[in-house]
């Protein structure tokens, strides 16, 4: 297996007060294939993406991954949310992210609360996005499916089957993007990915393979 390095940093983002910390790993050696930004739930950080393995899968997959904390969450606390829980953040914050840290085009992985930064950026910043991977996310239901009709970039929708909430609201909301395909993480819950990261890894390689 290609070896992989695994770093700590922060990164400043002027509307947050505080620097947002983040964990990024790499190949060691031999050319970048893809760069992916992975987001987190409410309940979670850039650790759970660490802990199951995430980093280490796409870095020896041949990609540079940078996995946030985000504003008010993990290790990034003292930074300021830029929206309120729940509500849709600037499309000009992820934008801000992406620039600092070099990730462009990106590829965005977003479950759960991130919903409400990936969501904006997505729609308004395609020409910056490689590929969009939503697990669950919420906000779904704040854009029109002509909005989604209107984002071509190739999307992997997952969510887990037991996930009757959030995984099949976003589902039904997401479907009408473009260039999407589905994974349903059988017997895994809202945060499929740690319910069974073996599935999740398999099927986000495969995924990126294609792009």
């Amino acid at each position: 297996m290609s070896a992989v390095r695994v770093t700590e940093g922060s990164v400043k983002v002027e509307s947050c007060k505080a620097p947002l910390f983040y964990r990024q790993s790499e190949p060691v050696s031999g050319e970048v294939r893809a760069m992916v930004l992975l987001l987190h739930g409410i309940r979670f950080s850039s650790e759970n993406w660490l802990n199951i393995g995430t980093l280490d899968a796409l870095a020896k997959a041949g990609c540079r991954a940078v996995a946030i904390d985000l504003p008010g969450l993990g290790q990034s606390k003292s930074a300021e949310a830029p929206a309120a829980v729940g509500e849709l953040a600037p499309a000009g914050f992820l934008k801000e992210v992406c620039e600092q840290l070099s990730l462009s085009p990106v590829v965005v992985i977003s479950p759960s609360l991130s919903g409400s930064y990936s969501l904006p950026f997505v729609l308004q910043h395609q020409a910056l996005v490689r590929a969009y991977v939503p697990i669950a996310p919420i906000c779904t239901e704040k854009f029109s499916a002509a909005q989604y009709q209107s984002v071509k970039v190739p999307a992997l929708i997952v969510y887990g089957d037991l996930d009757t909430q959030l995984g099949e609201l976003s589902l039904s909301n997401l479907k009408n993007l473009a260039n999407h395909s589905v994974v349903v993480m059988e017997g895994a819950g809202h945060p499929c990915y740690l319910d069974d990261p073996d599935t999740w890894h398999k099927a986000l390689i495969n995924f990126l393979n294609t792009l």
